[in-house]
């Protein structure tokens, strides 16, 4: 690219103009951020290198002048697991204090202000990097999860204040400019058609298309992959949020049909979604066409959540990933704990897990083992008519059941066989296996995807809109488009129907599939398998994610969906990984009192914790706050409760006029707290993030001050950092 910039014999840009780009993630969240500055620093005519922080030693870091550090904050305070052995040879005591003098830096935290530790791991990186001798080129920045308009909220004003100082400090050549927008970067990582022998006229490799339409519309070739009743259903156009999802619209469903026959007429101006007043302008009507605010003052009835004419979905296959380090379980249960008409559908579902075989000795290798306060990663898969939907709508029918492989392009030009990071495909994996297993097809998009698609569509109209999409000016569009309805990227793919995207791209436009955590429920002698102790028993308690958006669409999380689907005997993939629990076997901790506050699924890594601690011959006393909606829908393991001694003081919230929640229960009960405080209790906190971690805080420190063991809060804070406490929220 830079050579395209400086021709008609202008300089270049220096051989040293070198960034290295380190981050640490564990949703996903930082490495999207990382590649995001990798693309600013390279229209900046940059020679970058992105990779995990564990990816790289000092002795690497101090060959680049410039290093930015993208990280977030998990646990309680820590760095995540793919930075954790950098930040480690970070402490190595034998480090001279101006080791890194070389090296100038920058880093941006991203973390949630709900929790105590706010960007904790960004924080003490950045003053170890200075202790050690480092250089700050750049402020550090901080984005907060929290913040109305999320990360980017932070990161956009931070980074493009980044990439005016680099600019400033270091300039380019004379007669060298910045790689404009509208110049399309190079993919880092494509796929291409496995060489064959038999290909009927066809070249044995698949070369890279960088723009324009491919191929002609083909028809499906995977009939199963959709119910036969699905062949007749119109499409579904998200379009219709924009033009006729009012309250007051007379009659929706014929406005739908006149949308999509406008769609299909070549070169249509049908306006997508809500339109900025840039693009308006262009339009007759101008902002009168617009969408309004969507406010559902519609009977609610109108959106419940229970499908009205359920359909048969074909469940993805049981194909198992070859994930490093995961391990081949078993469904046994997947069991509603909740009525159906309750508002929430939540599963216990119950996994055996295989145990590790030696292929020489064909004995058991390694058995699972976990302990309270760990996490089961459970790998989602697109469904196939999804799959094949946007097969279908990207025209891909005659490469879709083929092999491919990845490739890595190098700056040098050279293509080398290689998948990124954290991709794990099939052995002679098809585009379908890739777009089910390995690619998020559903995902909420980030700018980046649009930044992408424009230049894979000759329509003017759809080209202005993804390039609003795509500039951080137009924050607000890009929101209310993606983010606030939560459109996907197949449904935004088959709104904006000109876009043919190359499937050489796959990789460079799609997200990764990730696996999600969920804490470990079980515990103690739930854990092993009675009929053989070599099979290991996992048990997790899910809230599927499924609601209803301004849009007036069901929507379902994508590892939702999946768990939803799983019937017993159903093989699935899963992963371990540990995480600081609260305190286990040792007899002075068991025989400390327990104070745990959860509300709704937080429950299940306290009940793990309460089944570890039954293993133990004498043991403290054990208080639940427990917090729920109704005492006959959503009072999860009331029974076992019972069982094991536990005392369970309720908060359920809709049981009666006034709204009750658990804070408002630990202060009424400020006399046991304050006793079981005095008695050094072990404080469990677990749940979902957001206000209900602090609310819960602020609730034990004004139940220390009105049962008149604090006299203020800041006394209380005092008393209360003296406990063993644990918190488990996401």
């Amino acid at each position: 690219m830079a050579a395209e910039q400086t021709a008609n014999g202008q300089s270049a840009p220096p051989a040293d103009r070198r960034i290295l780009i380190l981050y640490g993630s564990e949703t996903g969240n930082s490495q999207d951020a990382a590649e995001d500055l990798e693309r600013l620093a390279e229209r900046l005519h940059f020679k970058t290198r992105v990779c995990e922080m564990n990816d790289i030693e000092i002795n690497t870091l101090i060959r680049y002048p410039l290093a930015i550090f993208v990280t977030s904050t998990t646990g309680q305070g820590e760095v995540p697991k793919n930075a954790q052995k950098f930040w480690k040879s970070l402490l190595r005591k034998r480090l001279p204090p101006g080791c890194l003098s070389q090296v100038a830096f920058t880093t941006f935290g991203l973390g949630d202000s709900s929790y105590t530790k706010y960007n904790w791991a960004a924080r003490k990186l950045h003053k170890r990097l200075e202790q050690l001798g480092a250089t700050e080129l750049y402020p550090r920045g901080e984005a907060d999860e929290r913040h109305e308009e999320g990360i980017d909220g932070t990161y956009l004003p931070w980074s493009l204040s980044l990439r005016a100082h680099l600019l400033s400090e270091y300039p380019l050549p004379e007669g060298v400019s910045p790689i404009p927008p509208d110049v399309h970067l190079p993919p880092k990582f494509t796929i291409r058609l496995v060489p064959t022998m038999d290909r009927e006229g066809v070249s044995n490799l698949d070369p890279l298309i960088q723009n324009s339409n491919v191929g002609q519309p083909a028809l499906g070739n995977d009939k199963d992959a959709r119910p036969p009743t699905d062949a007749d259903r119109k499409p579904m156009i998200d379009g219709k949020a924009a033009l006729f999802s009012h309250v007051d619209a007379v009659n929706p469903e014929l406005d739908e049909i006149e949308l999509i026959r406008e769609r299909a007429r070549p070169g249509n101006l049908a306006p997508i979604a809500r339109l900025s007043e840039h693009t308006a302008q262009k339009m007759d009507g101008g902002l009168n066409i617009l969408d309004r605010p969507n406010v559902l003052r519609d009977h609610p009835a109108k959106y419940s959540l229970q499908d009205s004419t359920p359909t048969y979905e074909k469940p993805p296959p049981p194909d198992l990933l070859p994930i490093p380090d995961s391990w081949m379980a078993t469904v046994i249960r997947n069991e509603r704990v909740t009525p159906l008409n309750h508002w929430q559908d939540v599963r216990l579902l119950e996994l055996i897990v295989s145990p590790r075989i030696n292929p020489v000795t064909k004995k058991v290798h390694h058995s699972c083992f976990y302990k309270p306060g760990d996490c089961v990663v459970i790998y989602p898969k697109n469904f196939p008519v999804d799959v094949q939907a946007l097969i279908d709508r990207m025209e891909w029918n005659e490469v879709a059941d083929k092999p491919f492989k990845h490739y890595s392009e190098r700056d040098d030009g050279i293509s080398i066989e290689h998948a990124p990071k954290r991709c794990y495909p099939l052995k002679n994996t098809t585009l379908r296996q890739l777009l089910t297993h390995n690619y998020d097809i559903t995902a909420i998009p980030h700018r980046v995807f649009f930044d992408h698609i424009k230049f894979f569509t000759d329509d003017t109209m759809h080209k202005d809109r993804l390039t609003e999409f795509a500039d951080p000016a137009y924050t607000d569009e890009f929101y209310d488009y993606t983010s606030r309805p939560r459109r996907s990227i197949l449904e935004i793919l088959q709104e904006f129907s000109s876009v043919k995207i190359p499937h050489q791209w796959v990789p460079t436009i799609f997200p990764i599939m990730r696996g999600r955590e969920y804490s470990i429920a079980s515990g103690g002698r739930l854990i092993k398998d009675q009929d053989d102790p070599d099979y290991t028993r996992i048990e997790i308690l899910v809230a599927l994610v499924k609601y209803k958006t301004v849009l007036r669409k069901i929507r379902k999380g994508i590892c939702s969906r999946y768990i939803e689907s799983l019937q017993p005997d159903t093989p699935v993939q899963v992963g371990l990984e540990e995480h600081q629990g609260p305190p286990i076997h040792s007899h002075d901790f068991s025989r400390l009192p327990v104070l745990a506050i959860a509300p709704g699924t937080g429950v299940a890594p306290i009940r793990s914790y309460i089944w570890d601690r039954a293993l133990e011959s004498q043991r403290g006393r054990e208080f639940l706050f427990f917090g729920g909606r109704n005492h006959d829908a959503d009072f999860f393991f009331k029974k076992e409760w019972e069982q094991l001694g536990v005392d369970v003081i309720t908060a359920f919230s809709r049981d009666q006029k006034e709204k009750l929640y658990v804070q408002d229960v630990i202060r009424r009960e400020a006399k046991l707290v304050c006793e079981l405080v005095q008695q050094n209790a072990i404080i469990l906190l677990c749940g979902s993030a957001g206000k209900m971690p602090s609310a819960v805080r602020l609730a034990l420190r004004d139940a220390l001050v009105i049962g008149g063991m604090a006299r203020d809060r800041d006394e209380a804070t005092q008393i209360l950092s003296r406990c063993w406490s644990w918190e488990e929220v996401w």
